[in-house]
């Protein structure tokens, strides 16, 4: 992957903090966007922009649009990526954003439904350190 590709796509704090969110796991659109307290079309066009640059992967699943970090990422692309899980530790907004996604994941857990088990419902791998930690979503 073109490093100043990558570099564009990070240079915008929205899209900072939606692949901070998917660092931890798949997530529709729908809940990036209640952690995130953004409009859909917000979100959609920056979810659009990271897809066009192959930064992100969606996949449908019944009505919702589940967007990942892709499975198969260069090497500048998992340096960069643990990068910003290193440094997001220093950013309120983005500590405020994995604080809501934590509380919005044990929600669908505790979620019985059909489409809480669809949407978002499986336990994401998170990138740290270019590495992976957790369950199996395919990140």
């Amino acid at each position: 992957m073109e490093l100043v590709k990558i570099y564009e796509c990070l240079c915008d704090r929205t899209r900072l903090r939606i692949l901070n969110l998917l660092c931890s796991g798949p997530l529709c659109v729908c809940h990036i966007q209640e952690v995130l307290g953004e409009s859909q079309v917000k979100i959609s066009r920056h979810l659009n922009y990271l897809k066009t640059r192959d930064m992100v992967v969606v996949q449908r699943e019944a009505n919702w649009m589940i967007y990942s970090i892709p499975e198969k990422r260069s090497r500048e692309l998992d340096a960069n990526l643990a990068c910003l899980q290193d440094c997001a530790s220093e950013d309120k907004l983005i500590v405020r954003d994995n604080a809501r996604l934590k509380k919005v994941r044990a929600r669908l857990r505790k979620d019985d439904s059909a489409a809480a088990a669809i949407c978002c419902g499986k336990p994401g791998k998170s990138i740290k350190h270019g590495k992976t930690a957790g369950a199996s979503c395919g990140c």
